[in-house]
């Protein structure tokens, strides 16, 4: 049965690129992003690992960890990672898991045999400190990763952890959110004290609280 959002990330043990790992254990108290590749030496693959580790203090700033998966084993990792760091012009220093065996992407769903059914389809999951799955998005093998909606999509889920508000179309960090419809007008005032607009009874606009 695949995952589903509020579902607990199973925990594993894998050999990464930066060696033996225990998920939770690596987590600690941080957010995690994982996703997976179909395979070691694709293009599209090649830019989104760039672009990952390019990212790398966004993440950080975020209390965000990231890890990376393929079927491949260690050896094929470490290779391609040498080509990501040259074709890209980073230094991808975060794990990138070996999973020949498909023990985790069989865990996590990622194989889709309708797609291929020996490669991982490329799924991502944001993943809470509470071990929750916030998040599920499923990719083609022909589109490359949006990481600036990935990073907007964290920054909500952050934000709406803490507050008792919603993120409405495009929104991004810095913009007014939605008051959630459990608080009633009235407690408003009380609750987001930097004003808000009424457009509908149900449709209430304050500022991003946490700014």
């Amino acid at each position: 049965m695949s995952l589903r959002l509020g579902d607990i990330a199973p925990n594993f043990q894998a050999l990464t690129s930066v060696g033996q790992i225990d998920f939770y254990d690596y987590l600690g108290d941080s957010w995690a992003v994982l996703f997976s590749h179909p395979a070691d030496y694709t293009p599209v693959c090649t830019t989104e690992l760039g672009r990952t580790a390019s990212l790398k203090n966004e993440f950080q700033k975020r209390n965000v960890k990231v890890l990376a998966l393929s079927v491949d084993p260690i050896e094929s990792h470490r290779g391609w990672i040498k080509d990501i760091n040259e074709t890209q012009h980073v230094e991808v220093d975060f794990p990138i898991i070996a999973d020949p065996d498909r023990k985790v992407s069989e865990l996590y769903d990622m194989i889709h045999p309708n797609a291929s059914a020996t490669a991982t389809v490329r799924s991502l999951f944001i993943i809470a400190p509470d071990k929750t799955v916030k998040l599920i998005i499923t990719y083609p093998a022909s589109t490359g990763r949006n990481f600036q909606e990935i990073l907007r999509v964290i920054d909500s889920l952050q934000l709406t952890a803490n507050y008792s508000v919603a993120t409405p179309a495009d929104w991004k960090e810095g913009e007014d959110v939605v008051v959630v419809p459990a608080i009633k007008t009235e407690d408003i005032p009380a609750k987001f004290p930097k004003g808000f607009r009424e457009i509908k009874p149900y449709l209430r606009m304050t500022p991003q609280p946490n700014k």
